[in-house]
């Protein structure tokens, strides 16, 4: 997969493309990573990305004409057309892991970063496919939101991971958050690992995984249950958990 990221600030993407999963994954050509600047697609010598907002207000915001440019560029030099363009944007669909798998589905990624108070709504009415949000919050730019899609998006790609289960396991893929996890030593500080899982028998410990999987996404997350389609199964371990849990 290809991902471009369009951004003022090319130097803030050097540290947590440059370690971990993600640094693998552009060594083994898995990933490939290129940011623009759009500066660099600016017609004045002052190389000027922003202007004062129409009908007055405070701050400054991108132009639009940089902008065009700069995706304009990433296009002609990629050839590749099965690409989606995405803004990053606080007003923008609320990522999740349904989201991160269908823009892990195209070959290449274009982001925008936006900064100041924002960017001419024209690049988002003409230029891209969707805009995206990480949250309902307010962040200084679009940048630390590109690295958490980047991330998770990554993650999803073929030989990323060093072990092809690890992603389904993750929280959020199957619509539910992780079990819990242990490892060595079997007893720390008068706290010990739970008996089954060191029992051998695979498939309750499959069992108990997915019971707890359930158990951590209702005591969390259980909006994520109500969204969730159940099979007979999942409806007697849950049951399971609240009798467990009142006393029933």
């Amino acid at each position: 997969m290809r991902i471009d990221i369009v951004s003022l600030f090319p130097d803030m993407f050097a540290g947590p493309f440059g370690h971990s999963i993600l640094k693998r994954a552009q060594e083994a050509d898995l990933l490939h990573i290129n940011i623009v600047n759009p500066r660099e697609f600016t017609f004045d010598k002052h190389n000027t990305v922003d202007d004062t907002p129409f009908g007055g207000g405070g701050g400054m915001v991108m132009k639009p004409e940089p902008i065009f440019r700069a995706v304009d560029s990433i296009i002609q030099s990629s050839n590749i057309t099965n690409r989606r363009i995405v803004l990053m944007c606080p007003g923008g669909y609320r990522l999740d892991q349904a989201k991160v798998k269908e823009l892990a589905s195209y070959e290449q990624l274009i982001f925008l970063c936006g900064h100041y108070e924002g960017i001419d709504e024209r690049v988002r009415l003409h230029l891209v496919d969707e805009t995206i949000s990480v949250g309902d919050y307010v962040l200084t730019g679009g940048e630390l939101p590109a690295m958490v899609v980047v991330d998770s998006v990554a993650r999803m790609l073929p030989g990323v991971l060093g072990s092809s289960s690890s992603a389904p396991q993750d929280s959020f893929y199957n619509g539910l958050l992780e079990y819990p996890q242990y490892t060595r030593p079997r007893e720390f500080d008068g706290m010990e690992v739970p008996e089954i899982i060191l029992s051998g028998d695979h498939a309750k410990i499959n069992r108990w995984r997915h019971k707890e999987s359930l158990k951590n996404t209702l005591e969390r997350r259980p909006d994520l249950l109500s969204n969730k389609e159940l099979s007979l199964d999942d409806a007697k371990l849950l049951a399971e958990i609240i009798a467990e849990q009142t006393g029933g």
